[in-house]
């Protein structure tokens, strides 16, 4: 990111106007405790005010104590209000796996309906008070697919939707966001000792430099040779972009 203080200014006046545009009190953002939420809700407040904007946690059973913490701990320095909303007995009417005794927890269909309860909860708090929801998304993210369809990819805006994952890093150091948060491993808190990087099967630094190169219209071959990464990996993140578009938005037949 060349300039941070310019990509703040830039942000914070997209999101005034997307709200003024909707003619919205304010927005609701969904606090993870993770850095790409706690960008999104500082960058709000910087936008709107902190009365204006509100949080929900929304923890169930299986979630890290720590990521209650942290997004807990991000509310109180930006002073904005916020709402604990636990799932955990959402999950059990659903009859979720792993949270009734005759069924086991399936990561992609019971990880899936934990983060299309926590979307339904901020529409509902956002209907209940006329406010927008924040997506907290990121560019790298949106490439990869890597996000729930009508989940955490459901959203009114997109905050840092032009963004890789490491320029969310950059920014969040400038923006004052606690070490402790900048430097705890990426996870979408699906399910017990789950980790973005791990079920990506690459770091987000080298993932970013590829993105950034496919984004220029660079070929695979040489994106590997200067990168110094297997052709292969390139191939599987291309092919991953294509696969994935449909997470985008619905895929509508020819005129």
């Amino acid at each position: 990111m060349k300039n941070v203080e310019k990509t703040v200014e830039k942000l914070t006046h997209f999101i005034k106007n997307v709200v003024k545009k909707a003619g919205a009190r304010g927005v609701v953002v969904g606090l993870s405790g993770g850095i790409d939420s706690s960008v999104v809700a500082t960058l709000c407040v910087k936008a709107l005010g902190r009365d204006k904007v509100l949080g929900v946690i929304m923890p169930e059973r299986d979630s890290d104590p720590k990521d209650i913490e942290h997004a807990k701990m991000i509310a109180e320095k930006l002073g904005i209000r916020y709402i604990l909303s636990d799932i955990t007995d959402i999950l059990r009417a659903f009859g979720a796996g792993g949270y009734i005794p005759t069924r086991e927890f399936d990561k992609i269909a019971d990880g899936n309906l934990k983060a299309r309860i926590r979307m339904c909860i901020l529409y509902y708090f956002a209907n209940r008070r006329k406010l927008l929801v924040a997506g907290t998304s990121n560019k790298s993210e949106l490439y990869m697919g890597y996000g729930t369809k009508y989940g955490d990819l459901g959203s009114d805006f997109l905050v840092i939707g032009n963004l890789f994952k490491t320029e969310v890093r950059e920014l969040a150091k400038y923006l004052g966001i606690p070490q402790e948060i900048i430097n705890k491993p990426p996870s979408a808190g699906l399910w017990k000792g789950q980790r973005d990087e791990e079920e990506l099967g690459i770091t987000y630094e080298v993932l970013d430099r590829i993105l950034e190169r496919i984004e220029k219209g660079e070929d695979k071959e040489k994106i590997s040779k200067n990168l110094n990464v297997p052709l292969f990996q390139v191939e599987e993140i291309l092919n991953r972009i294509e696969a994935n578009r449909h997470k985008l938005g619905p895929i509508f037949p020819p005129k």
